[in-house]
């Protein structure tokens, strides 16, 4: 005699409704003509449930031990909590133990990614904040262009998913599926654009100043009075499309030229406070590991995340200026936090 199948998951589901309806699991094995033993297991083993997992107790640390421990974590970022422990000659810990230990005192975090800073760009960036120490932020646009993927940042896609759940599907496509690079600028308390570079442009010289004039110039800047464009100040990153004489020369002939053409310090993308804003947009655009399936689609989320945002967050980054000159200066041209 060949075995029986399995209980399929629609018969599992009329064994729960008739056992809330009273049935006997006799009566059950009748209405779905199935063998009694094999109703009654189906019930014994769903009425059984989970076992609660039992804590083990952890290795006792002394207090000395512990300190040891904070400070080897404090010299070694990015260690493993073996690699931490081991410095310590504290052994015959579990991994358990050594990552609760090590939550109450630091988190696991990611290094962070920035260019490398050589003393002479340390020394333009002090020269820099001098230079601009009582110039009034409130007048200077600070522009800068950003790249947005349809995946998004890989990392991003994380989050808290119940017991029993599976976690969903993710794309994985070659170069994030593609992306939209936007350039935008704020100034004071007010957000310039965003403008979208036209897909399969690149940019260099002609088409940024092409772009600058079909958007910036005949969109926002010829809308503002005159006694405005006197007394803005152009800030711009050093870029190859940007720092060309061929801009430069552009900009000039359009009166941004000379004190009214901010320069701007080498590798020194903490000083931008539009950086912030792209990191408010992307947020808010990838936030529970949202992805996109058309250009069209991430670039009408890049517009709304960046209408949602207010002047007064905007005054807040161009404020902060007069402070990231001040670090910078202590810093002795270093990096400072943003």
């Amino acid at each position: 005699m060949g075995q029986k199948k399995d209980l399929t998951g629609s018969e599992k589901s009329k064994i729960v409704r008739y056992l809330a309806e009273g049935c006997s699991s006799l009566k059950i094995a009748k209405i779905l003509k199935r063998d009694h033993r094999t109703i009654k297991r189906f019930i014994q083993n769903s009425q059984q449930g989970r076992k609660k997992r039992v804590e083990k107790p952890r290795r006792k640390i002394t207090a000395h031990e512990l300190r040891k421990v904070k400070r080897a974590a404090a010299k070694m970022p990015l260690a493993t909590s073996l690699a931490i422990f081991q410095s310590c000659n504290i052994t015959g810990v579990p991994k358990s133990t050594r990552c609760a230990i090590l939550r109450d005192m630091a988190k696991v975090r990611k290094a962070e990614r920035r260019p490398p800073l050589n003393k002479t760009h340390k020394l333009k960036r002090q020269d820099w904040a001098k230079k601009y120490l009582k110039t009034d932020f409130s007048k200077v646009l600070w522009t800068d262009e950003m790249r947005v993927s349809l995946d998004g940042p890989d990392g991003w896609a994380r989050g808290w998913i119940g017991k029993g759940q599976r976690a969903p599907v993710r794309l994985r496509r070659q170069q994030g599926g593609g992306g939209v690079l936007v350039w935008a600028g704020i100034i004071k308390d007010e957000l310039v654009g965003p403008f979208q570079v036209e897909d399969g442009v690149k940019l260099n010289s002609q088409t940024y100043c092409q772009f600058l004039e079909d958007t910036f110039f005949k969109q926002w800047y010829r809308k503002k009075s005159a006694s405005f464009k006197k007394n803005m100040i152009f800030m711009q990153d050093n870029a190859p499309s940007h720092a060309s004489k061929y801009s430069t020369a552009w900009l000039a002939r359009k009166g941004i030229k000379e004190e009214k053409l901010m320069t701007w310090p080498p590798c020194s993308p903490d000083l931008n406070p539009i950086e912030n804003l792209w990191s408010i947009i992307k947020c808010e655009i990838y936030k529970e590991g949202k992805q996109y399936t058309s250009l069209n689609s991430v670039w009408e989320a890049v517009v709304a995340a960046a209408r949602n945002v207010d002047g007064e967050q905007i005054k807040t980054l161009t404020e902060s200026m007069d402070g990231r000159l001040l670090s910078v200066l202590a810093k002795k041209g270093g990096y400072i936090g943003r």
